[in-house]
């Protein structure tokens, strides 16, 4: 008959400070490999891995959109423009209004395209309406303190 492993546990809390310390490693490198995969790109955000990537990610820029917003679509492109060109310091993200209602209820999205900025999972700043890109730029190395050169 297999016991499996066993464990002894001591009293001094030993084990539950060691599996701490785990856990956090873990969470760790779980943050730093979202992190690379999405530096430079822009991340599809939905109701499924909204607070994970406000955890995994200080600085957050959301672009609330729809398909059929032709403002929407003008902002598509220079989101992704900033995206690279803030890489590894500010995250963009995209999250479709019409498939994520309850997130954009919880924020009072009422008209689009509207861009969220959340630094440490606070939301500082929001912009409504299509922008240019040097205007965005201006509001983003505003928001979070970094220029890009």
């Amino acid at each position: 008959m297999d016991e499996g492993l066993i464990i002894q546990a001591d009293n001094t809390g030993a084990m539950d400070e060691e599996l701490r310390k785990i856990r956090e490693k873990k969470l760790v490198e779980m943050q730093q490999r979202i992190r690379v995969q999405s530096e430079g790109k822009v991340l599809q955000l939905d109701q499924g891995n909204f607070t994970e990537l406000l955890h995994a990610h200080p600085a957050l820029v959301v672009d609330f959109w729809a398909e059929w917003c032709g403002p929407c679509r003008m902002v598509g492109p220079v989101v992704e423009e900033l995206a690279l060109e803030f890489a590894g310091h500010v995250t963009f993200a995209k999250c479709n209004t019409d498939e994520n209602q309850a997130i954009s209820g919880q924020f009072a999205i009422s008209a689009i395209p509207t861009l969220l900025f959340f630094l440490r999972g606070k939301l500082i700043d929001r912009v409504t309406g299509a922008y240019p890109k040097d205007a965005l730029k201006k509001r983003v190395e505003t928001a979070f303190g970094y220029a890009v050169k």
